[in-house]
């Protein structure tokens, strides 16, 4: 499996959209859309409060480096 990396020439407020952040992470829609009435994983906001679902460049690195740390934590030690 790749490793999910946000370009860095993205600039901090670009916007993502749903559809995409799903390709970006590897992750089913359905599964996102679940986090997100769970109210876990990253902040989405939409236009006028209606209309597609975007996220911001900083908000999924955000979202990737706190899912990266906290399964650091949760991997049992292999000593």
């Amino acid at each position: 499996m790749q490793p999910i990396h946000i370009p860095e020439d993205w600039h901090e407020n670009s916007l993502i959209t749903f559809e995409a952040f799903c390709e970006l992470i590897h992750t089913p829609q359905r599964t996102v859309r679940d986090w997100r009435q769970r109210g876990i994983g990253p902040r989405w906001a939409r236009f006028n409060g209606c209309g597609r679902l975007y996220i911001t460049a900083a908000e999924a690195r955000r979202f990737i480096s706190d899912a990266i740390v906290s399964s650091h934590h949760t991997e049992p030690d292999h000593d």
